[in-house]
């Protein structure tokens, strides 16, 4: 099993989430974050002043899958996500060791 997060854009979201959805993937968790990378935040203006927000929202996808479907999950992810411009986001693949069902105890990819 894998473990797939992928930050992006707060827009995308939806469009991701139909997406997997489309070819079968349903379950994600979605957070709201906040961070930077290469970009380094950017400046906004507010009433004349200008100032700096070094944090940027984003939206972080957690998706846990069977690692048959890792490669159709980063693909979609990444045709769905990307718009071509700094800031659309990074994806990052973990191992994951083990899932539990809470509720019934089911394990490994039965868990899923």
């Amino acid at each position: 099993m894998k473990k797939i997060e992928a930050i992006i854009r707060h827009f995308k979201l939806e469009d991701v989430k139909n997406a997997l959805a489309e070819r079968g993937i349903h379950g994600m968790t979605v957070s709201e974050v906040r961070g930077f990378g290469r970009q380094r935040g950017h400046t906004e203006r507010y009433r004349g002043a200008e100032y700096q927000v070094d944090f940027v929202p984003k939206v972080k996808v957690e998706i846990v899958c069977s690692d048959a479907n890792v490669q159709l999950v980063v693909q979609t992810i990444l045709r769905t996500a990307q718009t071509g411009q700094i800031g659309d986001g990074k994806l990052f693949v973990a191992e994951l060791q083990d899932a539990i069902r809470i509720r019934t105890g089911e394990t490994g990819e039965d868990a899923l």
